[in-house]
């Protein structure tokens, strides 16, 4: 019976287990630029234990920013950084993947020179973002309603994703992950309660899911499929985004994902952030459709992992809040040992100070 700590390949990248690091916003990038720092560098090797991390979302353009001090991947500021950090982890025996990021309409117009966020439609909606108060800490601000991106404006966008991409290896990723879940650009362009266009990006779901294909291809083309993966939240409410249409949307993606042979599908379930426990009905259909590498993430326990790769509904196991705390995670589940209790007012922006501070198994003993 296949078990987490088995080894799995992934693509093109082989993981000596399947306990891996989901993405995690931290809010920790150094300003001005938005540049991965050496505190980023430590967080990243204390975790490089995980079969693979995938990194925290990573802006491709100056236009996808949606939080503050979060790092991009457009400059060669940021490239240097990255690859300062990857070579700490691969130094260390691990494995990286970026994950590429667009936020859309989850932003704010400080970040864009008073310019209005972009997304597939100019429809409000209710949600915050986080901006740095005067006080210099993080505070939470409604997003304005966005503008719609221009049909002629959005080939920029997928050259944006092509780009990073090139840049994600030159900065010495092992893999790259598009995110096109929890209401963020791609996702927005997927729902049919945020897209209300009229072109070829929107109306039946095969032309409101074109965005997340064309950028699919074009950052295959950049690299090759063995070294890309998806991200995707088909059912659940993310980011004032309740897509309708979730469930066929996601199978609808993971059967293109298939012929396009694709590293891996990662399915982010709705219960991490309050919602209901995906049940196994989806998870068969979507394997169904998918019979690539499947992560599955939300809120895991072993038990749970256990579970769902013994009935081979999915491949691995991405792990967040409890990699926050534990940067020695995959030991911990190994033996059954205690985990530390994240801190919650540290999650976002800060020093070191519940980011690099918890102790590992063995400072405790």
């Amino acid at each position: 019976m296949t078990s987490l700590f088995d080894p799995v390949t992934v693509g093109a990248v082989e993981l000596p287990h399947r306990v891996l690091m989901a993405p995690l916003t931290r809010m920790r990038a150094s300003q001005p630029g938005d540049v991965p720092n050496d505190l980023m560098r430590e967080h990243y090797v204390q975790r490089a234990g995980a079969g693979l991390i995938v990194s925290e979302g990573t802006q491709i353009s100056p236009d996808g920013k949606g939080y503050m001090d979060t790092p991009g991947i457009h400059s060669a500021e940021q490239v240097a950084g990255w690859r300062r950090i990857t070579d700490a982890v691969h130094a260390a025996g691990g494995r990286i993947a970026a994950q590429l990021w667009h936020t859309g309409r989850v932003s704010h117009e400080s970040f864009h020179d008073g310019r209005l966020p972009v997304s597939a439609s100019a429809t409000p909606y209710r949600n915050r973002t986080t901006v740095r108060g005067e006080d210099g800490r993080p505070t939470r601000v409604p997003c304005p309603t966005p503008r719609a991106l221009a049909t002629e404006e959005i080939p920029r966008v997928v050259e944006d994703y092509r780009q990073a991409t090139v840049n994600a290896r030159d900065a010495g990723f092992d893999l790259v992950e598009i995110h096109a879940a929890h209401g963020y650009l791609l996702h927005q362009f997927l729902a049919a309660d945020s897209n209300r266009r009229t072109d070829a990006y929107g109306g039946p779901l095969a032309r409101r899911a074109r965005l997340t294909l064309d950028v699919l291809d074009a950052v295959v083309e950049a690299w090759d499929t063995g070294h890309v993966g998806v991200r995707i939240s088909p059912i659940g409410a993310f980011n004032g985004l309740d897509d309708p249409d979730g469930a066929a949307a996601g199978l609808h993606l993971a059967a293109a994902f298939a012929e396009r042979g694709i590293a891996f599908l990662h399915l982010s379930e709705p219960d991490w952030a309050g919602g209901p426990q995906l049940d196994d009905s989806y998870r068969e259909a979507l394997r169904a459709e998918f019979p690539g590498v499947i992560i599955g993430a939300g809120n895991y326990d072993v038990a749970k992992a256990e579970r769902l790769l013994a009935a081979g509904l999915i491949d691995a196991a991405a792990f967040g809040r409890p990699f926050i705390a534990n940067p020695d995670l995959p030991a911990r589940l190994a033996v059954g040992a205690p985990l530390n209790e994240p801190d919650l007012a540290s999650f976002y922006g800060g020093g070191a100070a519940g980011y690099t501070d918890y102790p590992t198994l063995a400072a405790v003993r």
